[in-house]
């Protein structure tokens, strides 16, 4: 883990690092400092939120179909829970580690603050190939990693949700297997479950929906207006695809999408409702389109907005400086390296951080908790007024900092979330 104490603003560009390989928790530490300089905060309370309150570390032993056992590694690190419950998603994914966890809860912990959400930061997941599992292997593993992290998750104390390698149906299993422990349905011990179980109607399209929104805002901010406002999205699965078709219906040109395998690309326009996201065909957007071009290439198209949507680390120093797009708005965790964000903003180039944009998968998931709490379920369109709501709320908040601080769209993020975090610090106090 790098030691960024003394980390301050990044003024000067080493062309010798691989900001490529830039770990989340070494992201998180270099935001947490640098918004830490333009608040009055006891330092004390910094050094709390630079490490983790709690890491869970699980053994998962899996039966196969074949009847083989194999054995995998399973995490769950949260940040900060000043604010209310743990909250984050679960990923099944070959390239989880815990330094990656840690990291992703601090960003989860920012979020929810941006969001002004009672909940605080949690991540976590199995180290494994979802792809190599039957759905029958996967119900077991979730069945088995909800029982070894029983004792530290639940309704009021640490909530997960999907991310990715999980969907709706690991939810389900989750918060079954959970609840045959407890003796009682536990529908709030997750979020993200299928609507038919307490989940909440419109959770799956929220992070792309809130993408959506803030771009319609921040257009209308710098002037542009959004009809006929030209956009790439790299990444056409939950997010990318569910921002980009709201973006087409309420005006936009959408002229890039794109999977694993390159993208569509059409000067004129793509009609995003007929490209399959990835969850609907995987790996089928380049059949569509005039032409198709590569993941490098759509980054650095010319068009008025970009949203990198797919994975994190994509604008880095290497290619920062090849960015053509008017604004960059992050629909994926972490897409900019604190390089790439340098240069961006040494080029005139606004960036609206993850933290805001992406912030509607939280904001519904504590829609379901509320939901399952109260045992009440909401309609669509009140789930979908309240999280435009509540994105307009956000957007407000760290656009009045943008301006009165004359900072970067990803300061004024950080800033509102500090400041929230550290007053419940400093009200609550250090036990003993």
């Amino acid at each position: 883990m790098a030691n960024t104490a003394n980390s301050g603003t990044t003024t000067e560009r080493d062309e010798s690092n691989d900001d490529v390989s830039e770990s989340a928790l070494d992201t998180a530490r270099r935001q947490l400092n640098r918004a830490a300089t333009h608040l009055d905060i006891d330092p004390n309370i910094i050094k709390r939120l630079r490490h983790p309150a709690r890491v869970q570390r699980v053994t998962v032993p899996l039966k196969r179909d074949d009847g083989s056992v194999e054995v995998f590694t399973g995490y769950r690190a949260q940040h900060d829970d000043v604010r209310g419950p743990y909250k984050g998603g679960m990923r099944y994914h070959p390239g989880v580690t815990e330094e990656e966890c840690i990291g992703l809860s601090m960003w989860m912990t920012w979020k929810c603050a941006v969001m002004d959400i009672p909940f605080g930061g949690a991540k976590g997941g199995v180290v494994v190939n979802s792809k190599q599992l039957s759905s029958a292997e996967t119900e077991r593993l979730t069945r088995r990693f909800a029982q070894e992290l029983r004792e530290v998750v639940g309704p009021t104390t640490d909530i997960p949700a999907p991310d990715m390698g999980t969907d709706s149906q690991t939810m389900a299993w989750f918060m079954d297997a959970y609840s045959m422990q407890e003796g009682e349905t536990q529908p709030g011990v997750v979020t993200g479950k299928p609507p038919v179980i307490g989940g909440s109607f419109g959770r799956e399209e929220a992070p792309g929906r809130s993408v959506a929104l803030i771009v319609r805002e921040a257009c209308e901010y710098y002037e542009y207006g959004l009809d006929g406002t030209t956009v790439a999205v790299q990444g056409f699965g939950s997010v990318g695809a569910n921002a980009a078709r709201l973006l087409d219906e309420w005006g936009a040109t959408v002229v890039a999408v794109s999977d694993v395998n390159g993208a569509a690309y059409n000067p004129d326009g793509i009609d995003t409702e007929t490209v399959p996201s990835h969850e609907e065909e995987p790996e089928a957007v380049t059949q569509y389109g005039d032409e198709t071009i590569g993941n490098e290439e759509l980054l650095t198209l010319d068009v008025d907005v970009l949203i990198p949507a797919a994975v994190g680390n994509v604008l880095t120093q290497m290619n920062a400086d090849d960015v053509q797009a008017n604004l960059v708005v992050e629909g994926a965790n972490g897409p900019t390296t604190s390089m790439a964000d340098t240069i961006l903003e040494e080029n005139g180039i606004p960036v609206i951080p993850d933290i805001l944009a992406n912030a509607g998968g939280v904001t519904v998931s504590y829609f379901e908790w509320l939901q399952d709490i109260n045992r009440r379920q909401w309609s669509l369109s009140r789930v979908n007024d309240e999280l435009e709501s509540e994105m307009l709320g956000a957007w407000n908040d760290v656009r009045a900092e943008v301006e009165d601080r004359d900072t970067t769209w990803r300061d004024a993020a950080y800033i509102v979330a500090l400041s929230r975090i550290a007053d419940a610090h400093e009200a609550r106090g250090l036990w003993p």
